[in-house]
């Protein structure tokens, strides 16, 4: 173990993962509870628009990133609200145009390598000391909203018309916390990848709600599970050569199983 955190780039990446982990696991915990669970998938999917657009063009993937993503947040939003469309009709009308979208873009600009490969499964010991920096920043932001809104955003998602008739401005924070759960989103593709982030951000919180704890308690163990997650990951995966992002799913797997064995007995 102490051989494995002397290495700098292994500090990044732990750092990185243990950042990333807690955001995911905290904005998780709502989106869980709205039923909005494949919201981390399509905003995945419509963020690596944005990475295949910068890779074809020269601009910067994370910020392009970001950018995509929270158009694509704010255009789901504005569909289920002013259409009256199914959350998972629209999720799932995002997520196959965004991944068509970025397969053409790609195609078309002849990027399809090992750059944009690292965006679908993540490239956690590439991670930089700026990358690092981004993150914290941001994610101090998104954490500082999530806290101050949280009674908000547990109404809404507990009964979002008994929350309009109480006075919350309900359409506001729900384009508030998709534009949280976005910016989150995009800031960890680089991290676990495109195709890796949902499950972080879904299975943690799905595994604390089997021990019917409470609201914060359920924040707080999904939280531990996915930092956990993270250092057995990352652990696995230098020791035995594994891909990062794969191992750290696949070790918050064990315990969402682990959490249903328990719970049962």
């Amino acid at each position: 173990m102490i051989e494995m955190i002397s290495y700098e780039f292994m500090q990044r990446a732990f750092l990185a993962g243990i950042l990333i982990a807690i955001l995911a696991s905290v904005s998780g915990t709502f989106v869980v509870l709205k039923r909005y669970s494949m919201i981390s998938e399509t905003l995945a999917h419509s963020a690596l628009v944005g990475v295949a657009v910068a890779l074809v063009s020269g601009y910067n993937p994370l910020w392009m990133a970001v950018f995509v993503s929270v158009f694509s947040a704010w255009l789901i939003e504005y569909l289920r609200s002013a259409f009256s469309l199914y959350s998972d009709a629209v999720l799932a009308i995002l997520l196959s145009g965004s991944l068509a979208i970025a397969v053409i873009i790609v195609s078309l600009g002849g990027e399809f390598n090992s750059s944009l490969f690292s965006y679908l499964f993540g490239s956690i010991l590439s991670v930089s000391a700026e990358d690092i920096v981004t993150i914290f920043v941001f994610g101090v932001i998104a954490l500082v909203l999530l806290l101050v809104f949280s009674r908000e955003f547990y109404f809404i998602a507990y009964d979002e018309e008994v929350a309009k008739t109480s006075g919350i401005r309900v359409r506001l924070l729900n384009y508030l916390l998709v534009t949280i759960v976005a910016i989150i989103i995009a800031l960890s593709i680089r991290v676990i990848g495109t195709l890796l982030i949902g499950a972080l951000m879904v299975i943690p919180t799905v595994a604390a709600l089997q021990f019917r704890v409470g609201f914060l308690h359920t924040s707080l163990l999904s939280m531990l599970f996915a930092v956990l997650s993270v250092v057995a990951g990352m652990t696995l995966s230098f020791y035995f050569s594994l891909p990062s992002g794969a191992t750290i799913v696949l070790c918050v797997l064990c315990i969402f199983i682990l959490s249903l064995i328990f719970n049962r007995k």
